[in-house]
């Protein structure tokens, strides 16, 4: 399966994911990452907070970002009034999300987000989206 096939296939599986709670819904915007305009994979949200998530589905254990599109999911988020977020599906592992601020620069400069800095930073969907939190070790 393609990259970009697989990377679709995992905003869906977030869509149903939100869906399912019954309080949240969650849309993929048309378009993203094909327009020169800032959009994220997808906008979720409930009556109290709105989440405007760039998704990733990878096989390895670290993730690097573009610089721009990290920018871009900024930017749309501030104009916009959303939460800016960072969902990465770890084959074997499942998603983690990140904020922007939790994610590491490489020697170059490039924001990058490992599967180990996931597990220690990051929020798994129940704490995402609001039912319980975990308590972190350092």
């Amino acid at each position: 399966m393609s990259s970009k096939g697989k990377g679709t296939r995992a905003e869906r599986e977030l869509i149903h994911m939100f869906h399912d709670t019954k309080t949240w819904i969650a849309l993929r915007a048309a378009g993203s990452g094909s327009t020169p305009l800032p959009c994220p994979d997808l906008l979720a949200g409930n009556n109290i907070r709105k989440l405007a998530i760039e998704c990733k589905s990878i096989k390895a254990r670290k993730k690097y970002f573009d610089k721009v599109e990290i920018k871009e999911l900024i930017e749309f988020s501030t104009i916009f009034g959303a939460e800016p977020w960072l969902a990465v599906r770890y084959d074997n592992e499942g998603w983690y999300f990140v904020t922007p601020e939790d994610l590491e620069e490489t020697k170059k400069g490039n924001p990058s987000l490992s599967l180990h800095v996931a597990m220690k930073k990051g929020l798994r969907f129940p704490e995402l989206i609001g039912i319980f939190k975990q308590q972190k070790l350092d």
